[in-house]
């Protein structure tokens, strides 16, 4: 049975700190480009100087505060009535004893507060339409890691396994919690799993935890499967736990076990009806389904390699990404390249899923069979921000397209035309250079020309990246399976496209009596 939801894309884990509330604007109109509804997290947090010398994290004045959390309520007000679910809320920190949580309201009424104990914060919003959402779980417990212990249901119905901080699953997955070094490593006790352990009933979703860009692609977004995109929609489903996470790419999900969707209750049956449907948006590797934290079940998507013929019509998918460049140790003053291009192609253009890690990214001029791009890379953009994005990052697209294996696709770049074959493109990724610039550059900088070896000019050379492509069999799975859930308490699955990136089910709890 597929779930009669739609789909919604939002980053539920944009921090906005009270030194970037002018950059507000900003945020929003980037955030409208790339996801379906905002939940909004304010950051009252600042480095605060002590007469020693040395500063510690702690809450602005709350004069600052307040008078940010009206500017929000005002902002996020005027974004309703124009008709963008958007949801306005803070970080919660605490004594640091609970965990980090980011707290959401349903309505734009409601006031802001700082208690020491997850308890007491839950004790302040209990009788409002307000959720606590734990962030970076698995950090030491006592050190801003998730505490088990005090957890309500409740108040948390579903929690963030995954962000730029790494994955919270557990402590020994390949995802590792190890780029902000001075909060790590990651511990089982506070893991996402533990939490499962001890018997909650909660979901997961994925979230950025960003600082300085919303909607970052390389930190992981959360979808919600929703009757509409209203905020009484989003909010009902979100308590129902009907959410999921994926790393990267936003790989459509749906399962279903006897008939309750992910966040559902059934009973326990030893002929339990299991139903997988995936749409990804690379190849599928496999697909874990995982009963009370242990992987019952490895399905490998194993396709042949056909032969196809020249006018035989296909449906793929195939990634762009533009980036790299010199390196900012030499070339300090450059910091960002514009991109102009277009792609035409002889079929047509199904679906087109945007990859973007900065602001300065559109795509117009959209048809059946072409579209134009103006897309700006950076080399760390964001150096003044630790919670920034990555030293390196790209931006890109992901094309679906119907066409004969016997055409090619134009890509223009900039002043460069190039003639992509398909049957290239699904064959395997291709690099294009402009070490024409980087030749130029370095010449006229330093006026160096020649070498035995051609590094200097590769490495400070901009690029983009035609990715493999995959068919619609590669990337798409459905199917059915017969399962035993009598002693089981939840069921959920992990999804890993080729390309690494992971989808995040919630699962469907298993309950004697209770449906």
């Amino acid at each position: 049975m597929k779930s009669k939801q739609n789909i919604y894309w939002t980053d539920m884990h944009s921090n906005l700190h009270h030194e970037k509330m002018t950059k507000l604007d900003e945020w929003y109109r980037h955030i409208k480009e790339i996801m379906d509804f905002w939940p909004i997290a304010y950051y009252p947090y600042y480095m605060r100087p002590t007469p020693s010398g040395w500063n510690v994290e702690d809450v602005h004045d709350m004069d600052k505060v307040q008078a940010d959390w009206e500017t929000l309520r005002k902002f996020v007000d005027h974004a309703n009535r124009d008709g963008f679910p958007m949801f306005m809320g803070f970080e919660w920190q605490g004594s640091g004893h609970d965990g980090d949580h980011n707290v959401y309201f349903k309505d734009n009424r409601q006031d802001i507060a700082f208690p020491m104990r997850y308890t007491e914060l839950y004790a302040k919003y209990k009788v409002v339409d307000a959720i606590a959402i734990p962030h970076h779980l698995a950090y030491q417990l006592g050190n801003r890691g998730k505490n088990w212990e005090t957890h309500i249901d409740a108040f948390s119905p579903f929690v963030e396994i995954y962000s730029s901080h790494g994955s919270s699953e557990n402590d020994t997955d390949a995802l590792t919690m190890n780029r902000h070094i001075h909060m790590g490593p990651r511990t089982v006790v506070t893991a996402v799993q533990r939490g499962w352990d001890k018997g909650y009933t909660f979901g997961v979703i994925a979230s950025g935890d960003n600082h300085s860009v919303p909607g970052v692609y390389e930190f992981g977004s959360m979808a919600c499967l929703a009757d509409d995109n209203t905020k009484e929609a989003i909010w009902d489903a979100m308590l129902k736990k009907r959410i999921y996470g994926v790393s990267q790419d936003r790989i459509r999900l749906d399962f279903s076990l006897n008939g309750q969707v992910m966040g559902g209750i059934t009973t326990p049956h030893d002929k339990s009806d299991l139903h997988i449907d995936v749409v990804a948006c690379d190849k599928i590797d496999r697909i874990e389904v995982i009963a009370d934290n242990q992987t019952i079940e490895m399905i490998p998507n194993i396709t042949k390699k056909p032969k196809y013929q020249n006018d035989e019509i296909l449906r793929f998918k195939f990634k762009i990404e533009f980036g790299w460049g010199p390196d900012r140790r030499i070339f300090p003053d450059i910091s960002s390249r514009v991109w102009q291009g277009k792609v035409n192609v002889a079929g047509r253009i199904v679906s087109i899923d945007k990859c973007w890690n900065n602001f300065g990214q559109q795509l117009f001029d959209v048809s059946d069979s072409s579209m134009a791009f103006t897309l700006t890379t950076y080399k760390n953009a964001h150096n003044d921000k630790w919670m920034g994005t990555s030293s390196v990052t790209t931006e890109g697209f992901i094309l679906e397209i119907e066409s004969k294996y016997g055409e090619s696709i134009h890509i223009l770049v900039d002043d460069h035309e190039y003639d992509i074959q398909i049957k290239e493109i699904l064959e395997g990724s291709q690099i294009i250079d402009l070490q024409d610039d980087a030749q130029r550059l370095i010449q006229e900088r330093y006026g160096f020309e020649t070498y035995y070896r051609n590094d200097s000019w590769w490495h400070n050379s901009y690029k983009f990246k035609i990715n493999q492509g995959s068919v619609d069999d590669e990337y798409t799975m459905d199917f059915h399976r017969v399962i035993d859930t009598t002693s089981m308490s939840n069921l959920r699955l992990r999804v890993w496209q080729r390309n690494g990136s992971v989808a995040w089910s919630s699962p469907v709890f298993i309950r004697e009596g209770k449906l």
